[in-house]
């Protein structure tokens, strides 16, 4: 990590918690915010703020890192603290944890870092105006967008549903996810950091290697465990009882391309598939 890193975090939720723990351990000052009790023992060493008290932390910030999602009403931040984060004398770096959903549906194409954005789910559209809302502050700034797909991890998994029985495998043959897990997500913000940018604004797509159906997944991870996977539900029969966001999520499939943000940021994905992840997830014990 480069020296002098005073982070500042807003939104030190499942991802942000794990970035500002690598940070510390590099040697950076982190401080964030957090709406909702942070679980015990995790993210102890990081100052935690309330969002609305985190103006003199910006002052003092040299990066700053979103992942709060916008609102109906737009980007909360933004609109709390936007005349701060443009004041703030020693910012030089901004980060924002976006989605890969910008990109709309490709019916299971590919994407890359330069496919321009066609988002149709609101919440999907509400993300690309927040994108282009931080991206003005690339003028003096380096602005980096971290376009997010499917995020698994410790904690994140397949493995308890599988015990205890409620894991699903709802069958769209040809329907695919990308996904990635945490700590590339880490790694890849670190690294962001690391090479210090100047003003302007990058795109980078968090997508390991090999987009694959749900149902594989599920069913992999069954493997693992020993255990007979799930029959496979189809989807017609799944839908009617799943969420609006739940089935605003099955409407769309892309497989997202991640190369060239691996090449930039000098990296390769530690789980380069969800085979990786999972058998390290269980390994660990962090199911």
């Amino acid at each position: 990590m480069m020296a002098p890193v005073t982070l500042l975090i807003v939104g030190l939720g499942y991802c942000g918690r794990a970035i500002g723990a690598a940070v510390l351990a590099a040697g950076g000052t982190v401080r964030g915010t957090s709406r909702r009790p942070i679980p015990a023992g995790e993210a102890a060493d990081i100052e935690t703020l309330a969002f609305e008290d985190a103006a003199p932390a910006l002052a003092q910030a040299t990066h700053l890192l979103i992942t709060a999602p916008p609102d109906a009403a737009g980007d909360p931040v933004l609109h709390r603290h936007g005349a701060a984060i443009g004041a703030a004398p020693k910012l030089r770096w901004i980060g924002y944890l976006s989605t890969t959903g910008v990109y709309g549906d490709r019916a299971g194409g590919w994407v890359d870092e330069e496919t321009p954005p066609a988002p149709r789910a609101g919440r999907s559209e509400r993300r690309l105006a927040a994108e282009l809302a931080w991206a003005r502050f690339a003028d003096r700034r380096a602005v980096d967008l971290f376009r997010i797909a499917g995020i698994y991890g410790p904690g994140r998994a397949p493995f308890a549903a599988l015990r205890d029985g409620t894991a699903r495998c709802i069958d769209k043959p040809g329907h695919v996810f990308s996904r990635i897990h945490r700590d590339d997500i880490t790694a890849a913000v670190c690294a962001a950091m690391v090479q210090a940018p100047p003003a302007g604004v990058r795109v980078f797509n968090l997508a390991d290697d090999e987009p694959a159906e749900a149902a594989t997944v599920t069913e992999a991870a069954a493997t693992l465990l020993g255990l007979p996977p799930p029959p496979r539900v189809p989807y017609d029969e799944a839908v009617g009882a799943m969420s609006e966001m739940a089935r605003s999520f099955w409407t769309e499939s892309r497989r997202v391309r991640s190369a060239r943000t691996q090449t930039t940021l000098g990296l390769r994905w530690r789980y380069p598939s969800y085979r990786e992840g999972l058998a390290a997830i269980l390994r660990a014990g962090e199911v």
